[in-house]
């Protein structure tokens, strides 16, 4: 008698394959219609693909290559076809055009074009543990230092971050309670998106956003704009070489990420001897789980650390290490649903 053989397990389902393979597609999709102005030129109105092949690419373009990037877009809920017309969604209008307070065009182009190419080494980084700048561009250096050498890329960037900024800093300034605050230093604060989250929260609190002088120059607009503008300070600064301004809270948003453990505790000590007694550092950064099982966006952002600086994501055990190394007598932390999430660390009291 024959017995036939057991059916074979159901092979798993390969969506989560099939998926990842498309993924980078989708992204590139997404940048090259911001990089070639395709937003930008819909909010202006709607368009059909010939006239803005005609806008974008010049007279003599043909409509069919644009209008796969246009179908794609809507294909991913950027754009709405109506007609044959094309027209912004809500949600292109909002993150992928300039005018928009939360615009995170400048980050998307840099995205395109930095993080993209240097991303096709990843195996690189990881074979030799460094990033990837002199590789993909034949640069000595910081990234930073090339890359946004000219004021027009120096201020996309920062359009970028002032973005992402307007969508953690306020989670981060209502983490924990910083009502017994004073006087805030945001220590690489960019644009001063998290010193204006606080000071809108807190109405006693004054703060200082202090950065690089390219930096701070640019960064007077944005704090100019803010409803807190009478109680910011812009400091032109190197939180590296110069004397700290003088607070009894200090902040670093997405800073400690980018650097390697001696600079961290160099940093560390130095703003823990600024503090007085009772102050405390206020740090926003994104945090791995314990056991580092997740979340899967922060693995991706130490990946980019990886690939683009010095530094990497940490979870908040390792952050505290740092932290209590540094003489800091208490570290918590929160997860705040946000893009950061937010530590608290306190020197002990007199």
């Amino acid at each position: 008698m024959n017995v036939p053989d057991p059916a074979p397990n159901p092979a798993p389902d390969p969506a989560p394959i099939m998926e990842l393979i498309d993924a980078f597609r989708r992204s590139k999709t997404m940048f090259a219609a911001v990089s070639m102005g395709v937003f930008e030129a819909l909010d202006e109105g709607p368009a059909d693909a010939s006239s803005l092949a005609a806008r974008l690419l010049g007279p003599a373009a043909g409509a069919g290559p644009l209008e796969r990037l246009l179908d794609a877009c809507v294909g991913m809920g950027l754009l709405d076809k109506r007609d044959g017309a094309y027209a912004n969604q809500p949600v292109a209008e909002t993150y992928l055009c300039d005018h928009s307070p939360l615009s995170l065009t400048g980050y998307v182009l840099y995205s395109n074009e930095a993080l993209f190419p240097m991303w096709t080494h990843l195996e690189d980084a990881i074979r030799e543990g460094t990033h990837r700048w002199t590789q993909t561009f034949g640069w000595h250096g910081s990234l930073f230092d090339h890359f946004f050498k000219t004021d027009e890329r120096r201020r996309s960037f920062l359009r970028g971050m002032h973005g992402f900024g307007q969508l953690s800093s306020a989670p981060v300034a209502a983490a924990f309670d910083l009502s017994r605050f004073r006087r805030m230093a945001d220590l690489g604060g960019a644009t001063g998106h998290l010193a204006m989250a606080a000071c809108e929260r807190y109405p006693q609190l004054r703060t200082a956003v202090f950065d690089l002088p390219l930096v701070i120059a640019m960064a007077r607009d944005y704090v100019a704009a803010s409803t807190a503008r009478d109680r910011i300070e812009p400091i032109a600064g190197d939180f590296f070489r110069d004397d700290l301004p003088r607070a009894d809270l200090y902040s670093l948003g997405r800073i400690l990420h980018d650097w390697p453990e001696d600079r961290i505790r160099l940093l560390l000590s130095k703003i823990y001897e600024a503090l007085p007694a009772g102050g405390a550092l206020l740090v926003a950064e994104k945090l791995l789980n314990e056991d580092k099982s997740g979340p899967t966006s922060v693995h991706m952002q130490s990946l980019n650390m990886l690939v683009c600086t010095e530094g990497r994501e940490r979870t908040l055990t390792e952050y505290a290490a740092l932290l209590r190394e540094a003489g800091f007598a208490s570290v918590e932390g929160r997860r705040t649903g946000a893009v950061l999430d937010a530590v608290l660390a306190t020197k002990a009291g007199p």
